[in-house]
């Protein structure tokens, strides 16, 4: 390792050392070498870049997706005394100019752009006469076809390779599995060896799935712990953010929607609004995200089942990227699984596509379905592992199973019976023998499979016709009224009678009667908690007055080390992790008098 590259994580970004495989990757890229990263969120990919953009000579060249993305990151970058810039078609003529002239006199470290202009051939003819130390493309995963997040911009990408073939190339994202990891390495020419892999695991972040019973109730129940913090709920459809936004606010939260359907201008005022407060929540579809750098996002809501597995990782990813314990809690019902697979068929997507698009929605049931630890099943799928977590709901309350082969029998040959065109409702009414207007019309009150499912429940019915749904067992047909018919798997279940292990449901949650402290309220020590406060109250005045986030003053995890260890001069508060020689000149003066406040 460079000392240069150790004296800049020290005096810019204030940190002693380098975590995980970032020295390896730092001294890779400033030795002129290609590089694949695949780091989890908050595993600090932007230094990967970011340090060695500094120390080799040029300028570092950075693709990322989004200009709001662009924007923090250049304003994060020029607190640390770091010159970065964007380019984008938003900028006015003279700014424009003012940017390019400052490209060519080497007056910038790091220039952000989005791909859309980074190919414009005039763009490509101007950076092809500036030196450029490197080129970063972030959430690389968006150029594969196999990639959750497949962008036709990306794709052209490679012409980089042809134009910069001798400029170090690094790819780098937090979600891709073996094909789209295999495939960003041959569309960008990156060796195999120059591939960097760090794992998967998200330590600080609590995974918790449930089964929709009340989706607002538990919302609410989730969001008390809560109380003062950001985080993001996300929903299918644009209506449904609207919606769910209004009852939140109804509810006394400060909550703003986000979905394709607003003009540019809201769907702006809103991000920077998020991006900006330190107790919003955002309710949004999944146009909201790619790239968000919010570090303190303490929680991440799915009241509806997101795509798949990647989609899920780098939704829940958003929270807890400064690696504080943060929340999550996805809820999923029988409705949601058939809704995906209408999407999945609906689709004009090849054939191909299609099948892989069911099985990544097939593995996400598994995942909603487990009894086992949530975290080893979700890494399983990207080929990675650990030990159970304890830092799930299924290690927290381990779920019993039980031999449902009977009971998947019965169902099936109730929807058989009925002729294979009414819904959950309706069959498990005639599974537990309810006698009513509409059974008797139909005559169902005298069908052999009548009222011969008294052993279960309503919501245990409910909940085994939702998981033989997961394993397609029973298709719906969502086009029509939600009719259920017996798939082509289901009737060789009937006729083969292999046994079938099914999931308890969850007893319904009480609601919390006392509201409990969040869980990254419990990192701060009852002592120290006054002095943070204060301290956070600061930060919001100074970010106020430059019309910054907060967190690009500092980090939440930097205020915690600064309450902790009370520095009482400026060469104490040197030592913080976090605090940088330009934050220091420009802010010590005003949180040391804080601390001496706090004595």
């Amino acid at each position: 390792m460079t000392a240069t590259a150790l004296e800049i994580l020290k005096t810019v970004y204030g940190y002693d050392a380098f975590r995980g495989p970032q020295a390896r990757i730092v001294e890779h890229v400033v030795g002129g070498n290609n590089a694949f990263v695949l780091m989890p969120t908050g595993g600090g990919k932007s230094l990967c870049y970011q340090i060695p953009a500094i120390v080799r000579p040029g300028m570092g060249l950075i693709v990322s997706p989004l200009l709001a993305l662009m924007a923090d990151q250049v304003s994060a970058l020029r607190q640390a005394g770091v010159r970065g810039a964007a380019l984008n078609s938003d900028l006015p003529a003279d700014d424009r100019r003012a940017l390019w002239h400052a490209i060519h006199e080497g007056e910038l470290d790091l220039l952000y752009v989005a791909p859309e202009t980074l190919l414009r051939p005039e763009v490509l003819e101007r950076l092809g006469r500036v030196k450029l130390s490197l080129i970063a493309i972030d959430e690389a995963h968006c150029l594969s076809q196999w990639g959750h997040d497949f962008r036709p911009s990306y794709r052209q990408l490679d012409a980089l390779v042809r134009q910069f073939p001798d400029t170090p190339r690094m790819a780098l994202t937090a979600t891709a599995d073996e094909p789209t990891r295999a495939e960003i390495l041959s569309h960008l020419d990156i060796g195999r060896d120059d591939a960097f892999t760090a794992g998967f695991d998200r330590p600080n972040i609590r995974y918790a799935i449930e089964e929709k019973d009340n989706p607002r109730a538990q919302l609410k129940d989730f969001l008390k712990r809560h109380e003062g913090e950001s985080g993001i709920v996300y929903c299918l459809s644009k209506r449904k953010t609207e919606e769910t936004a209004a009852w939140l606010r109804d509810q006394g939260y400060d909550a703003l929607a986000y979905h394709a359907g607003m003009d540019k201008a809201s769907r702006e005022a809103n991000q920077t609004r998020f991006q900006h407060g330190e107790a919003v929540i955002m309710v949004a579809t999944v146009a909201f995200g790619m790239g968000i750098d919010k570090p303190d996002v303490r929680f991440v809501a799915h009241i509806d089942l997101p795509g798949s597995i990647e989609a899920y990782y780098q939704e829940t990813g958003r929270a807890g990227r400064d690696g504080l314990p943060s929340d999550t809690l996805m809820l999923y019902g029988s409705e949601d699984i058939a809704l995906r697979s209408r999407f999945i068929e609906e689709s004009d997507a090849p054939d191909q596509r299609r099948r892989m698009e069911r099985q990544k929605l097939d593995s996400l049931l598994g995942l909603a379905e487990t009894a086992n630890c949530r975290r080893q099943a979700l890494l399983s799928y990207f080929g990675d592992d650990c030990d159970p977590c304890g830092n799930c709901d299924t290690c927290d309350r381990p779920p019993e199973r039980f031999d449902g082969t009977i009971a998947a029998q019965k169902a099936l040959s109730c929807i058989y019976r009925t002729g294979e065109r009414f819904g959950q409702a309706y069959i498990v009414d005639v599974l537990l023998g309810v006698e009513n207007e509409r059974i008797a019309q139909f005559g169902h009150d005298r069908i052999s499979t009548f009222g011969i499912g008294t052993e279960h429940d309503n919501r245990i019915w409910r909940a085994i016709l939702r998981q033989l749904i997961a394993l397609r067992l029973i298709d719906v047909d969502l086009a029509g009224h939600g009719g259920l018919s017996i798939a082509t798997a289901g009737r060789d279940f009937l006729r083969d009678k292999p046994q079938l292990m099914l999931r308890v449901p969850a007893a319904p949650r009480a609601r919390r009667q006392k509201v409990e402290r969040s869980t990254a309220q419990l990192a701060i020590s009852d002592a120290d908690r006054s002095l943070f406060q204060a301290l956070r109250q600061k930060r919001t005045e100074i970010a106020r007055l430059q019309n910054v986030p907060p967190y690009v003053i500092f980090h939440d995890k930097t205020l915690i080390e600064l309450a902790a260890a009370r520095p009482g001069s400026r060469v104490e508060m040197a030592d913080v992790p976090g605090v940088g020689e330009t934050k220091l000149d420009r802010y010590g003066p005003a949180f040391l008098a804080v601390i001496a406040e706090h004595p």
